[in-house]
């Protein structure tokens, strides 16, 4: 997705002030503690609660009998989903804001998730449903969505504001989810494999998939690392940039491509999750400043972390039943969006 006009920087945080250089790495530590203090519960807690030392005897040698059976087999897989998808949405925020310069830039306001949805559900249909195929294909349905979406946001006489992508990665994801229903409405062995998708879910997951949509995962997370400095560049302005070093169409690309890769994978893990990358590097910011290598090392912690407690509250709100994870998500990152849009000054579109 090329870049957009320079309307509402997302690095409009004021500079670190003194002491927000000890804050970064203490900060960051501190959520990766709360991190791991998430992981255990999402491991221990569910429609029955386990036990700590029983999920530790369970993680260590497999004793504990059903409980660590549940353990090992449901719960573990779960969680290290979540870890991934997690990480690899938050990622994908701090990109695509920066690509974008658009403060509500996030892969599910954007189309890129509802995108991956179809081209896997279409995958399904015609019987390409490999774990590594489902991967490929969702990658490049969500490259596909997000080129429309800037397409449509650029037409007429605004830029590519954050208002006017916004619109239409909204309208692109209701058309794209639509389409997947009638595909799945009209084949009945396409919606048993689809409705974990729904609404974007960890449960019922097995890591079969993790392992086929790896390669592109680690491929998404260097790209990811090589153009974070050069995005700290291009916010200053392409000029400024070339006069840097930096090599602006290429540095555009590469970012693109490696967003494309994240949340692609990401949804053909555990569907469209909405609000994870609009939401982390947001709260990242506000820690680190506008330092983008910062705000990336903090989302990728605090993208599992947002993730992991949401699937945890999703599962002791309506015990013994649950929400899924997207639910929640929804529910914690529409108010941040309309908060962003009303705090940001928008171009009428």
């Amino acid at each position: 997705m090329p870049t957009t006009a320079p309307v509402a920087p997302v690095a409009a945080v004021a500079p670190p002030a003194d002491g927000r250089r000890l804050l970064r790495p203490v900060g960051l530590l501190v959520a990766l503690a709360l991190l791991v203090v998430v992981v255990l519960l999402s491991i221990g807690v569910g429609a029955r609660t386990i036990a700590l030392g029983t999920v530790l005897d369970a993680l260590r040698d497999g004793s504990g009998g059903d409980d660590a059976t549940v353990v090992r087999t449901l719960r573990v897989p779960r969680t290290v989903l979540g870890l991934v998808v997690g990480a690899a949405l938050g990622a994908a925020g701090v990109l695509m804001q920066g690509l974008t310069r658009n403060p509500v830039a996030d892969p599910g306001v954007l189309g890129l998730s509802a995108g991956a949805a179809l081209a896997a559900v279409l995958g399904f249909r015609v019987g390409l449903d490999a774990p590594w195929q489902t991967a490929v294909l969702a990658v490049v349905g969500a490259a596909v969505a997000g080129a429309v979406v800037y397409v449509l946001g650029t037409r007429g006489r605004a830029s590519a504001t954050p208002a006017s992508l916004a619109l239409a990665g909204v309208a692109m994801s209701f058309l794209l989810l639509g389409l997947v229903r009638a595909v799945v409405l009209l084949d009945a062995s396409t919606l048993d494999q689809y409705r974990f998708w729904e609404v974007g879910a960890l449960a019922g997951r097995d890591l079969d998939l993790l392992a086929g949509a790896a390669p592109l995962l680690v491929a998404g997370g260097l790209l990811a690392v090589a153009v974070v400095r050069p995005l700290d560049l291009l916010a200053l302005g392409d000029d400024v940039a070339r006069g840097l070093g930096a090599h602006v169409a290429r540095t555009r690309l590469l970012t693109a491509l490696a967003t494309v890769l994240l949340v692609g994978s990401a949804t053909a893990l555990c569907g469209p999750v909405v609000f994870v990358g609009l939401v982390v590097p947001h709260v990242a910011r506000a820690f680190t400043g506008p330092d983008t290598r910062w705000v990336l090392a903090w989302s990728v912690v605090l993208g599992p972390l947002l993730l992991l407690a949401s699937d945890v509250l999703g599962r002791v709100v309506d015990r013994p039943g649950e929400l899924q994870v997207g639910v929640v998500t929804a529910l914690v990152g529409a108010p941040v969006l309309v908060l962003l849009v009303r705090r940001t000054r928008l171009p009428s579109l």
